[in-house]
């Protein structure tokens, strides 16, 4: 199949085009930036603009029978900042991409949401894809408001839609400068013998998957026969940051610097996903231990130093 990959230069969207090569798909690559840790994939097409940029996308979606959108122009923590610059690149924008989906006649768009945000303050652990939806961020906001037009795209116009909900990603080629991904940037602090910064007391409970399994999900999910449907893809798991610590500590075989510093209104005390319904519907589950995870993280941390 030929397949656009909206973000592919990303984390999770680089990996994803690894896995898409591998099962011999032809890969477009749209993104605004080159890869960070590597250099172009042999026999990917790469087209760079902006996600604003209406022409470029436009052109981008010919002759694609599967679209992955993985685009995001703000994170959890910025969102707030400027909730109207959030919806008018996010929401605005992907309306502008489902438009063009159906006027060159892509078969399927695979949305990357959010499996954190979205949800809010869950009322039950683990959180189901049918739960309530209460998200305390802009980010949140606009990812179910993008889930919610891609629905209303496949009952207008028949544009087959998938929605992933993934959990905390991490693993190799995450960028460890980011303010986004806390394994990575905890990994990097150590390696530097640097302080790690924690926000509360730790006890924050997160769903931390790893990124081979987290793709192999996705790619999975998007195999699915249905024209319109959810998953969660997550370990199923809770962990504190806390837990975090201890494990970095464990595989560096020594003491690390932390401290704890005050909360963030946004972030939710807890949650983690229920993946029975990818487990059921798409034979999907995690193989990787956050251990092992974590482990070749740091092989990566360490690789960027040599």
């Amino acid at each position: 199949m030929n397949i656009l990959v909206l973000g592919g230069n990303g984390f999770i969207g680089s990996h994803l085009v690894d896995k898409l090569v591998g099962e011999g798909h032809n890969v477009r690559v749209y993104d605004k930036y080159k890869e960070l840790f590597r250099k172009p994939v042999k026999g990917v097409e790469y087209c760079f603009g902006d996600f604003g940029n209406r022409g470029l996308i436009a052109n981008a979606v010919v002759n694609i029978d599967i679209a992955f959108h993985l685009i995001s122009t703000t994170l959890p923590k910025t969102s707030n900042d400027d909730p109207v610059y959030d919806v008018q690149s996010n929401v605005i924008e992907s309306l502008f991409l489902f438009e063009k989906c159906v006027e060159h006649r892509v078969k399927k768009v695979v949305f990357i949401s959010s499996g954190g945000t979205i949800y809010g303050k869950p009322k039950t652990l683990p959180v189901r894809e049918d739960d309530s939806k209460f998200p305390v961020c802009s980010y949140g906001i606009t990812k179910l408001m993008i889930e919610k037009y891609l629905f209303f795209f496949n009952k207008l116009y028949g544009l087959s839609g998938i929605i992933v909900r993934p959990s905390n990603a991490y693993g190799p080629r995450q960028n460890p400068e980011s303010v986004q991904g806390v394994i990575p940037v905890f990994l990097d602090k150590v390696k530097e013998d640097k302080v790690i910064e924690i926000w509360g007391d730790g006890e924050i409970v997160r769903d931390f998957i790893y990124i081979n399994d987290l793709v192999d999900g996705i790619y999975k999910a998007a195999l699915h026969s249905t024209s319109y449907t959810i998953f969660n893809i997550g370990s199923g798991v809770g962990h504190s940051i806390n837990e975090i610590l201890r494990i970095i500590r464990k595989i560096i075989g020594h003491e690390i610097k932390y401290s704890y510093t005050k909360n963030r209104p946004f972030d939710v005390p807890k949650i983690y996903l229920d993946i029975s319904k990818a487990k059921k519907e798409i034979s999907w589950e995690p193989i990787t231990s956050l251990d092992d995870g974590i482990k070749q993280t740091w092989e990566f941390i360490k690789s960027l130093y040599m």
